[in-house]
Protein backbone atom coordinates (compact mmCIF):
# COMPACT_ATOMS: atom_id res chain seq x y z
CA UNK A 1 0.00 0.00 0.00
CA UNK A 2 1.29 3.46 -0.87
CA UNK A 3 1.38 5.92 1.99
CA UNK A 4 0.36 9.54 1.78
CA UNK A 5 3.04 12.12 1.18
CA UNK A 6 1.72 14.39 3.91
CA UNK A 7 3.78 14.56 7.03
CA UNK A 8 1.25 16.12 9.40
CA UNK A 9 -0.47 14.67 12.42
CA UNK A 10 -3.38 16.49 14.05
CA UNK A 11 -1.94 16.88 17.48
CA UNK A 12 1.53 17.90 16.41
CA UNK A 13 1.42 20.25 13.43
CA UNK A 14 -1.15 22.44 15.17
CA UNK A 15 0.89 22.73 18.39
CA UNK A 16 4.49 22.21 17.31
CA UNK A 17 5.69 25.58 18.53
CA UNK A 18 3.86 25.31 21.85
CA UNK A 19 5.01 21.71 22.26
CA UNK A 20 8.63 22.66 21.70
CA UNK A 21 8.39 25.49 24.20
CA UNK A 22 6.74 23.24 26.76
CA UNK A 23 9.46 20.64 26.32
CA UNK A 24 12.15 23.26 26.91
CA UNK A 25 10.38 24.58 30.01
CA UNK A 26 9.89 21.07 31.43
CA UNK A 27 13.51 20.23 30.73
CA UNK A 28 14.84 23.35 32.43
CA UNK A 29 12.67 22.74 35.46
CA UNK A 30 13.83 19.14 35.71
CA UNK A 31 17.51 20.06 35.48
CA UNK A 32 17.43 23.39 37.30
CA UNK A 33 18.91 25.12 34.25
CA UNK A 34 18.06 28.77 33.56
CA UNK A 35 14.76 29.39 31.80
CA UNK A 36 15.32 29.63 28.05
CA UNK A 37 18.22 27.15 27.91
CA UNK A 38 17.77 25.10 24.70
CA UNK A 39 17.02 21.41 25.07
CA UNK A 40 20.05 19.20 24.49
CA UNK A 41 20.32 17.81 20.98
CA UNK A 42 19.28 14.20 20.40
CA UNK A 43 21.27 12.38 17.71
CA UNK A 44 19.78 8.97 18.30
CA UNK A 45 16.89 7.28 20.08
CA UNK A 46 16.84 3.68 21.30
CA UNK A 47 13.19 2.77 21.88
CA UNK A 48 12.87 -0.51 23.79
CA UNK A 49 9.60 -2.41 24.13
CA UNK A 50 8.93 -5.26 26.54
CA UNK A 51 5.85 -6.36 24.65
CA UNK A 52 2.88 -7.31 26.80
CA UNK A 53 4.65 -6.50 30.08
CA UNK A 54 2.14 -5.83 32.84
CA UNK A 55 3.42 -3.35 35.45
CA UNK A 56 3.84 -6.04 38.12
CA UNK A 57 6.34 -7.92 35.96
CA UNK A 58 9.01 -5.33 36.75
CA UNK A 59 8.89 -6.36 40.41
CA UNK A 60 8.76 -10.09 39.62
CA UNK A 61 11.75 -9.81 37.28
CA UNK A 62 13.79 -7.90 39.88
CA UNK A 63 13.14 -10.59 42.48
CA UNK A 64 13.78 -13.42 40.03
CA UNK A 65 17.04 -11.89 38.82
CA UNK A 66 18.30 -11.63 42.40
CA UNK A 67 17.21 -15.20 43.04
CA UNK A 68 18.83 -16.72 39.95
CA UNK A 69 21.66 -14.31 39.07
CA UNK A 70 22.47 -12.68 42.41
CA UNK A 71 21.98 -9.22 40.93
CA UNK A 72 19.12 -6.89 40.20
CA UNK A 73 17.80 -5.76 36.84
CA UNK A 74 18.99 -2.78 34.85
CA UNK A 75 15.45 -1.47 34.28
CA UNK A 76 14.79 -1.49 38.03
CA UNK A 77 18.05 0.41 38.48
CA UNK A 78 17.00 2.99 35.89
CA UNK A 79 13.56 3.33 37.43
CA UNK A 80 15.07 3.99 40.84
CA UNK A 81 17.56 6.55 39.49
CA UNK A 82 16.32 10.02 40.44
CA UNK A 83 17.95 11.50 37.32
CA UNK A 84 15.86 9.35 34.97
CA UNK A 85 12.37 10.21 33.81
CA UNK A 86 9.56 7.94 34.94
CA UNK A 87 5.98 7.80 33.85
CA UNK A 88 2.97 5.77 32.78
CA UNK A 89 1.77 5.16 29.23
CA UNK A 90 -1.91 5.51 28.32
CA UNK A 91 -2.23 2.59 25.88
CA UNK A 92 -5.77 2.68 24.41
CA UNK A 93 -6.44 2.18 20.70
CA UNK A 94 -9.01 4.02 18.58
CA UNK A 95 -11.70 1.43 19.10
CA UNK A 96 -10.91 -0.13 22.47
CA UNK A 97 -9.64 0.60 25.96
CA UNK A 98 -7.58 -2.57 25.43
CA UNK A 99 -5.09 -2.25 22.60
CA UNK A 100 -3.32 -4.84 20.54
CA UNK A 101 0.32 -4.50 19.48
CA UNK A 102 -0.55 -3.26 16.00
CA UNK A 103 -2.55 -0.26 17.21
CA UNK A 104 -0.10 0.41 20.04
CA UNK A 105 2.96 0.55 17.79
CA UNK A 106 1.07 2.51 15.16
CA UNK A 107 0.32 5.17 17.76
CA UNK A 108 4.08 5.53 18.32
CA UNK A 109 5.08 5.18 14.68
CA UNK A 110 2.18 6.94 12.98
CA UNK A 111 1.00 9.54 15.47
CA UNK A 112 -2.67 8.59 15.59
CA UNK A 113 -4.69 5.97 17.39
CA UNK A 114 -5.93 3.35 14.96
CA UNK A 115 -8.23 0.35 15.35
CA UNK A 116 -6.83 -2.87 16.72
CA UNK A 117 -5.37 -5.01 13.96
CA UNK A 118 -4.32 -2.12 11.71
CA UNK A 119 -0.80 -0.92 11.02
CA UNK A 120 -0.80 2.86 10.41
CA UNK A 121 -4.23 2.99 8.77
CA UNK A 122 -6.82 5.21 10.46
CA UNK A 123 -10.38 4.09 11.22
CA UNK A 124 -11.45 6.13 8.18
CA UNK A 125 -9.04 4.17 5.98
CA UNK A 126 -6.42 6.90 5.62
CA UNK A 127 -2.84 5.57 5.46
CA UNK A 128 -0.29 7.26 7.72
CA UNK A 129 3.36 7.78 6.87
CA UNK A 130 5.34 5.57 9.24
CA UNK A 131 8.06 7.37 11.16
CA UNK A 132 10.81 5.36 9.45
CA UNK A 133 9.77 6.75 6.07
CA UNK A 134 9.71 10.30 7.42
CA UNK A 135 13.08 10.11 9.16
CA UNK A 136 14.70 8.28 6.25
CA UNK A 137 14.05 11.33 4.08
CA UNK A 138 15.99 13.34 6.68
CA UNK A 139 18.99 11.01 6.35
CA UNK A 140 18.42 9.03 9.53
CA UNK A 141 19.37 5.41 10.06
CA UNK A 142 16.54 3.06 11.07
CA UNK A 143 16.83 -0.25 12.91
CA UNK A 144 14.33 -2.90 13.97
CA UNK A 145 15.21 -5.76 16.34
CA UNK A 146 12.71 -8.29 17.69
CA UNK A 147 12.40 -11.79 19.09
CA UNK A 148 9.19 -12.22 17.06
CA UNK A 149 9.01 -12.33 13.30
CA UNK A 150 10.59 -9.02 12.34
CA UNK A 151 7.47 -8.26 10.32
CA UNK A 152 5.27 -8.64 13.41
CA UNK A 153 3.05 -5.83 14.66
CA UNK A 154 5.43 -3.95 16.96
CA UNK A 155 8.37 -3.48 14.57
CA UNK A 156 5.97 -2.95 11.67
CA UNK A 157 4.33 0.00 13.42
CA UNK A 158 7.52 2.03 12.98
CA UNK A 159 8.14 1.22 9.33
CA UNK A 160 5.09 -0.05 7.44
CA UNK A 161 1.50 0.68 6.52
CA UNK A 162 -1.03 -2.13 5.93
CA UNK A 163 -4.75 -2.46 6.70
CA UNK A 164 -4.24 -5.77 8.53
CA UNK A 165 -1.31 -6.75 10.71
CA UNK A 166 -1.25 -10.25 9.24
CA UNK A 167 -0.03 -8.94 5.87
CA UNK A 168 3.56 -9.68 6.84
CA UNK A 169 4.75 -10.42 3.29
CA UNK A 170 3.78 -6.86 2.33
CA UNK A 171 5.37 -5.47 5.48
CA UNK A 172 8.66 -7.17 4.61
CA UNK A 173 8.62 -5.57 1.17
CA UNK A 174 8.17 -2.09 2.70
CA UNK A 175 11.34 -2.49 4.79
CA UNK A 176 13.56 -2.57 1.70
CA UNK A 177 15.75 0.59 1.65
CA UNK A 178 13.66 2.03 4.49
CA UNK A 179 15.16 0.06 7.40
CA UNK A 180 18.94 -0.32 7.59
CA UNK A 181 19.28 -3.04 10.22
CA UNK A 182 16.61 -5.75 10.45
CA UNK A 183 17.14 -8.57 12.98
CA UNK A 184 14.75 -11.17 14.35
CA UNK A 185 12.68 -14.14 13.20
CA UNK A 186 10.47 -14.58 10.16
CA UNK A 187 12.72 -15.75 7.33
CA UNK A 188 9.67 -17.08 5.51
CA UNK A 189 8.44 -13.57 4.71
CA UNK A 190 11.62 -12.91 2.72
CA UNK A 191 11.89 -16.31 1.01
CA UNK A 192 10.72 -17.19 -2.50
CA UNK A 193 9.82 -20.64 -1.18
CA UNK A 194 7.51 -19.30 1.52
CA UNK A 195 6.08 -16.03 0.17
CA UNK A 196 2.70 -16.20 -1.55
CA UNK A 197 4.03 -14.18 -4.50
CA UNK A 198 7.20 -16.36 -4.71
CA UNK A 199 9.34 -13.21 -4.76
CA UNK A 200 12.95 -13.67 -3.67
CA UNK A 201 12.93 -10.77 -1.24
CA UNK A 202 16.17 -11.88 0.44
CA UNK A 203 17.83 -11.60 -2.96
CA UNK A 204 16.40 -8.14 -3.44
CA UNK A 205 17.83 -7.05 -0.09
CA UNK A 206 21.22 -8.51 -1.00
CA UNK A 207 21.19 -6.64 -4.31
CA UNK A 208 20.42 -3.43 -2.39
CA UNK A 209 23.57 -3.83 -0.29
CA UNK A 210 22.28 -5.69 2.76
CA UNK A 211 24.22 -8.56 4.28
CA UNK A 212 21.66 -11.37 4.53
CA UNK A 213 22.20 -13.54 7.62
CA UNK A 214 20.58 -16.69 8.97
CA UNK A 215 22.80 -17.78 11.88
CA UNK A 216 24.26 -16.35 15.07
CA UNK A 217 27.92 -16.84 14.13
CA UNK A 218 27.38 -14.94 10.88
CA UNK A 219 25.86 -12.03 12.80
CA UNK A 220 28.70 -11.91 15.31
CA UNK A 221 31.29 -11.97 12.53
CA UNK A 222 29.64 -9.46 10.19
CA UNK A 223 31.01 -5.95 9.77
CA UNK A 224 28.53 -4.86 7.10
CA UNK A 225 26.63 -1.63 7.66
CA UNK A 226 23.24 -2.88 6.44
CA UNK A 227 21.84 -6.16 7.76
CA UNK A 228 18.89 -8.45 7.16
CA UNK A 229 19.12 -11.21 9.75
CA UNK A 230 16.27 -13.68 10.15
CA UNK A 231 17.25 -16.65 12.30
CA UNK A 232 14.07 -18.75 12.33
CA UNK A 233 11.11 -19.32 10.04
CA UNK A 234 8.72 -17.93 12.66
CA UNK A 235 9.32 -16.34 16.05
CA UNK A 236 12.61 -16.89 17.86
CA UNK A 237 12.31 -19.53 20.60
CA UNK A 238 11.62 -18.56 24.19
CA UNK A 239 14.85 -17.81 26.05
CA UNK A 240 13.98 -20.63 28.47
CA UNK A 241 13.96 -23.12 25.58
CA UNK A 242 17.00 -21.61 23.87
CA UNK A 243 19.08 -21.65 27.04
CA UNK A 244 18.25 -25.31 27.69
CA UNK A 245 19.10 -26.42 24.15
CA UNK A 246 22.79 -26.08 23.10
CA UNK A 247 21.89 -26.45 19.42
CA UNK A 248 19.44 -23.54 19.54
CA UNK A 249 21.86 -21.44 21.60
CA UNK A 250 24.59 -21.94 18.99
CA UNK A 251 22.37 -20.95 16.06
CA UNK A 252 20.14 -18.19 17.41
CA UNK A 253 21.48 -14.91 18.84
CA UNK A 254 20.20 -13.43 22.07
CA UNK A 255 18.32 -10.16 22.07
CA UNK A 256 21.39 -8.54 23.65
CA UNK A 257 23.60 -9.78 20.82
CA UNK A 258 21.22 -8.46 18.17
CA UNK A 259 21.04 -5.18 20.08
CA UNK A 260 24.83 -4.90 20.08
CA UNK A 261 24.99 -5.57 16.34
CA UNK A 262 22.48 -2.83 15.56
CA UNK A 263 23.53 -0.15 18.02
CA UNK A 264 27.29 -0.37 17.43
CA UNK A 265 26.69 0.27 13.74
CA UNK A 266 24.59 3.33 14.44
CA UNK A 267 26.94 4.73 17.05
CA UNK A 268 29.84 4.42 14.61
CA UNK A 269 28.04 6.75 12.18
CA UNK A 270 27.46 10.46 12.62
CA UNK A 271 23.90 10.20 11.26
CA UNK A 272 20.78 10.52 13.41
CA UNK A 273 19.08 7.20 14.11
CA UNK A 274 16.01 5.51 15.52
CA UNK A 275 16.39 1.95 16.79
CA UNK A 276 13.41 -0.02 18.05
CA UNK A 277 14.20 -3.13 20.12
CA UNK A 278 11.39 -5.50 21.10
CA UNK A 279 11.31 -8.33 23.60
CA UNK A 280 8.28 -9.85 21.92
CA UNK A 281 7.90 -13.16 23.66
CA UNK A 282 7.09 -11.72 27.06
CA UNK A 283 3.66 -11.13 25.56
CA UNK A 284 3.45 -14.64 24.13
CA UNK A 285 4.35 -16.18 27.49
CA UNK A 286 1.66 -14.11 29.21
CA UNK A 287 -0.94 -15.36 26.73
CA UNK A 288 0.16 -18.89 27.72
CA UNK A 289 0.11 -18.10 31.47
CA UNK A 290 3.72 -19.26 31.47
CA UNK A 291 5.68 -17.59 34.26
CA UNK A 292 8.93 -19.44 33.54
CA UNK A 293 8.86 -18.44 29.89
CA UNK A 294 7.85 -14.88 30.74
CA UNK A 295 10.59 -14.25 33.30
CA UNK A 296 13.21 -15.88 31.09
CA UNK A 297 12.42 -13.48 28.27
CA UNK A 298 12.02 -10.50 30.60
CA UNK A 299 15.55 -11.06 31.89
CA UNK A 300 16.81 -11.47 28.31
CA UNK A 301 15.17 -8.13 27.53
CA UNK A 302 16.79 -6.61 30.59
CA UNK A 303 20.17 -7.86 29.38
CA UNK A 304 19.52 -5.92 26.18
CA UNK A 305 18.70 -2.81 28.25
CA UNK A 306 22.00 -3.24 30.10
CA UNK A 307 23.78 -3.61 26.76
CA UNK A 308 22.36 -0.31 25.52
CA UNK A 309 23.31 1.49 28.74
CA UNK A 310 26.87 0.16 28.50
CA UNK A 311 27.23 1.11 24.82
CA UNK A 312 25.93 4.65 25.12
CA UNK A 313 28.04 5.16 28.27
CA UNK A 314 28.28 8.79 29.24
CA UNK A 315 27.28 10.13 25.83
CA UNK A 316 24.90 13.07 26.06
CA UNK A 317 23.31 12.81 22.62
CA UNK A 318 21.55 9.41 22.83
CA UNK A 319 18.09 9.00 24.39
CA UNK A 320 17.03 5.62 25.78
CA UNK A 321 13.30 4.95 26.27
CA UNK A 322 12.14 1.69 27.90
CA UNK A 323 8.46 0.82 28.02
CA UNK A 324 5.71 -1.64 27.05
CA UNK A 325 2.85 -1.39 24.58
CA UNK A 326 0.22 -2.96 26.86
CA UNK A 327 -0.21 -5.32 29.77
CA UNK A 328 -1.15 -8.97 29.37
CA UNK A 329 -2.94 -11.21 31.89
CA UNK A 330 -1.43 -9.26 34.83
CA UNK A 331 0.64 -11.96 36.55
CA UNK A 332 1.26 -11.45 40.25
CA UNK A 333 2.60 -13.35 43.24
CA UNK A 334 -0.20 -14.30 45.62
CA UNK A 335 0.32 -14.84 49.33
CA UNK A 336 0.99 -18.53 50.06
CA UNK A 337 0.74 -20.32 53.39
CA UNK A 338 -0.14 -19.08 56.86
CA UNK A 339 0.72 -15.39 57.20
CA UNK A 340 2.05 -15.75 53.61
CA UNK A 341 5.13 -17.49 55.01
CA UNK A 342 5.38 -19.84 52.01
CA UNK A 343 5.32 -17.11 49.35
CA UNK A 344 9.09 -16.88 48.85
CA UNK A 345 9.45 -20.65 48.68
CA UNK A 346 6.66 -20.87 46.12
CA UNK A 347 8.23 -18.12 44.00
CA UNK A 348 11.60 -19.90 44.14
CA UNK A 349 10.00 -23.01 42.63
CA UNK A 350 9.84 -21.16 39.29
CA UNK A 351 13.54 -21.97 38.97
CA UNK A 352 12.55 -25.60 38.35
CA UNK A 353 10.96 -24.65 35.01
CA UNK A 354 13.09 -26.05 32.18
CA UNK A 355 10.76 -25.55 29.20
CA UNK A 356 8.12 -23.11 28.02
CA UNK A 357 4.45 -23.99 28.02
CA UNK A 358 4.65 -23.67 24.23
CA UNK A 359 7.15 -26.51 24.09
CA UNK A 360 5.24 -28.61 26.62
CA UNK A 361 1.92 -28.23 24.81
CA UNK A 362 3.69 -28.93 21.51
CA UNK A 363 5.14 -32.19 22.85
CA UNK A 364 1.79 -33.08 24.34
CA UNK A 365 -0.07 -32.49 21.06
CA UNK A 366 2.47 -34.62 19.19
CA UNK A 367 1.85 -37.57 21.53
CA UNK A 368 -1.49 -38.84 20.31
CA UNK A 369 -3.38 -40.85 22.85
CA UNK A 370 -1.49 -39.35 25.76
CA UNK A 371 -2.67 -40.73 29.11
CA UNK A 372 -3.03 -38.93 32.42
CA UNK A 373 0.09 -40.73 33.65
CA UNK A 374 2.09 -39.46 30.67
CA UNK A 375 0.87 -35.90 31.17
CA UNK A 376 1.89 -36.02 34.81
CA UNK A 377 5.36 -37.23 33.79
CA UNK A 378 5.66 -34.51 31.13
CA UNK A 379 4.81 -31.72 33.57
CA UNK A 380 7.10 -33.15 36.25
CA UNK A 381 9.99 -33.28 33.77
CA UNK A 382 9.63 -29.74 32.42
CA UNK A 383 8.04 -27.75 35.25
CA UNK A 384 9.23 -29.64 38.31
CA UNK A 385 5.91 -30.36 40.03
CA UNK A 386 3.43 -33.22 40.06
CA UNK A 387 -0.09 -32.73 38.79
CA UNK A 388 -2.88 -34.18 40.88
CA UNK A 389 -4.76 -36.98 39.06
CA UNK A 390 -7.87 -34.81 38.77
CA UNK A 391 -5.78 -31.98 37.28
CA UNK A 392 -4.34 -34.32 34.66
CA UNK A 393 -7.85 -35.58 33.87
CA UNK A 394 -9.07 -31.99 33.44
CA UNK A 395 -6.26 -31.22 31.00
CA UNK A 396 -7.08 -34.34 29.00
CA UNK A 397 -10.72 -33.32 28.86
CA UNK A 398 -10.12 -29.75 27.77
CA UNK A 399 -7.69 -30.76 25.04
CA UNK A 400 -10.35 -33.14 23.77
CA UNK A 401 -12.78 -30.17 23.63
CA UNK A 402 -14.89 -31.57 26.44
CA UNK A 403 -16.30 -29.10 28.97
CA UNK A 404 -14.70 -28.76 32.39
CA UNK A 405 -15.81 -26.73 35.39
CA UNK A 406 -14.11 -23.34 34.98
CA UNK A 407 -16.07 -20.20 35.71
CA UNK A 408 -13.47 -17.82 34.24
CA UNK A 409 -14.05 -18.37 30.53
CA UNK A 410 -10.69 -16.78 29.66
CA UNK A 411 -8.97 -19.58 31.55
CA UNK A 412 -11.18 -22.31 30.09
CA UNK A 413 -8.45 -23.62 27.79
CA UNK A 414 -5.32 -25.78 28.17
CA UNK A 415 -2.99 -22.84 28.82
CA UNK A 416 -5.41 -21.36 31.36
CA UNK A 417 -5.73 -24.58 33.33
CA UNK A 418 -2.01 -25.31 33.19
CA UNK A 419 -1.25 -21.79 34.41
CA UNK A 420 -3.58 -22.27 37.36
CA UNK A 421 -2.17 -25.67 38.26
CA UNK A 422 1.36 -24.27 38.10
CA UNK A 423 0.23 -21.31 40.19
CA UNK A 424 -0.74 -23.66 43.00
CA UNK A 425 3.00 -24.33 43.33
CA UNK A 426 4.60 -21.04 42.21
CA UNK A 427 2.07 -18.67 43.75
CA UNK A 428 1.62 -16.84 40.43
CA UNK A 429 -1.96 -15.93 39.52
CA UNK A 430 -3.32 -14.58 36.23
CA UNK A 431 -6.41 -12.50 35.44
CA UNK A 432 -6.92 -14.21 32.09
CA UNK A 433 -5.04 -14.93 28.86
CA UNK A 434 -5.48 -11.62 27.02
CA UNK A 435 -4.23 -8.03 26.95
CA UNK A 436 -5.28 -5.59 29.67
CA UNK A 437 -6.03 -1.87 29.77
CA UNK A 438 -3.55 -0.95 32.51
CA UNK A 439 -1.18 1.93 31.85
CA UNK A 440 2.33 0.64 31.26
CA UNK A 441 5.59 1.76 32.83
CA UNK A 442 7.86 4.08 30.85
CA UNK A 443 11.40 5.13 31.76
CA UNK A 444 13.79 7.39 29.86
CA UNK A 445 17.45 8.36 30.21
CA UNK A 446 19.35 10.95 28.21
CA UNK A 447 18.69 14.27 26.47
CA UNK A 448 15.08 15.47 26.55
CA UNK A 449 14.07 12.43 28.60
CA UNK A 450 11.64 14.62 30.55
CA UNK A 451 9.25 14.35 27.59
CA UNK A 452 8.43 10.87 28.93
CA UNK A 453 7.64 11.71 32.55
CA UNK A 454 4.17 11.73 34.06
CA UNK A 455 1.24 10.36 32.08
CA UNK A 456 2.18 9.87 28.41
CA UNK A 457 -0.46 9.30 25.76
CA UNK A 458 0.83 6.66 23.35
CA UNK A 459 0.08 8.69 20.22
CA UNK A 460 2.13 11.63 21.57
CA UNK A 461 5.33 9.56 21.32
CA UNK A 462 5.40 10.06 17.55
CA UNK A 463 5.54 13.83 17.90
CA UNK A 464 8.34 13.66 20.45
CA UNK A 465 10.44 11.41 18.20
CA UNK A 466 9.88 13.49 15.09
CA UNK A 467 10.66 16.75 16.87
CA UNK A 468 13.86 15.35 18.33
CA UNK A 469 15.14 13.58 15.23
CA UNK A 470 13.38 15.18 12.26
Amino acid sequence: MQTTSQFGRRDWLKTAALGSAAAVIAHTRATAEPVGTPAKKVRGVVFMVSDGMSPGVLTLAEAYSKLTRQRGTKWWEIFNDRTSSRGLMDTASANSMVTDSAAASSSWGGGERVNNGSINVTPAGKPLNPIAEILKKKGALIGLVSTATITHATPAGFAACVPKRGEEDDIALQYLNRVDVILGGGSGHFSALERADKQDLSGAFASAGYRVLAARNALLASRDEKLLGTFTLGHLPFSLDRDNNPELAAKIPTLAEMTTAALTRFLASDKPFLLQIEGARIDHAAHLNDIGGLLGDQLAFDDAVATVVALIGKRDDILLVVTSDHGNSNPGLNGMGGSYSESNKAFASITRCKASHERILGEWNSQKGTSATEIIALIQKHLGFALKPEEADALLEIVSKHPVIEWNEQLNKPEGLLGQFAGNHTGIGWTGTTHTSDPTIISAVGPQSDRFSGMVKNSDVFGHLVEMLG
